[in-house]
């Protein structure tokens, strides 16, 4: 690959981890589901659990309770770009959360986790998905009721 394709690979694997926050925090939660590839996985090695397939994560995803208010802060988001049509990356994240949210402003709270994600992207009929995302959480807590 030569340097515009591959910046344009980062920049799009990178953008995906991001538009994955914001689906969860301001948009609609399901429709994360939209970002991975058909046979897409989100897992945790901690308890060996995973959601297989769009029809699983749009489940899972969509079981959200309505009332939770969340923001996450992503950073260090590190891409690596294997070949033409896949990719790897490690992104750090800080979640902030409360369940029974009806309006107006929280008082700010410490987080309730924090932890990485490591990404398998595959590049699908010219768009970037998510193939896999793992969750890594060395810290978390339940998450509070407002």
């Amino acid at each position: 690959m030569d340097d515009l394709a591959q910046l344009l690979a980062e920049r799009a694997c990178e953008r995906l981890v991001l538009d994955f926050v914001r689906r969860l925090d301001l948009g609609e939660p399901g429709s994360v589901t939209e970002l991975f590839t058909e046979d897409g996985c989100w897992q945790w090695p901690e308890g060996d659990r995973i959601v297989r397939g769009r029809d699983a994560l749009r489940e899972y995803f969509g079981s959200r309770p309505p009332d939770r208010l969340s923001r996450r802060v992503m950073t260090n988001i590190l891409v690596t770009v294997g070949s033409p049509t896949t990719a790897t990356a490690t992104s750090y994240f800080t979640t902030y959360r409360v369940d029974g949210h009806t309006g107006g402003m929280v008082p700010a709270g410490p987080p309730v986790q924090i932890g990485h994600y490591e990404d398998v992207f595959r590049k699908v009929d010219g768009r970037w998905l998510l193939a896999c995302r793992t969750l890594f959480l060395p810290f978390g807590g339940p998450t509070p009721r407002q």
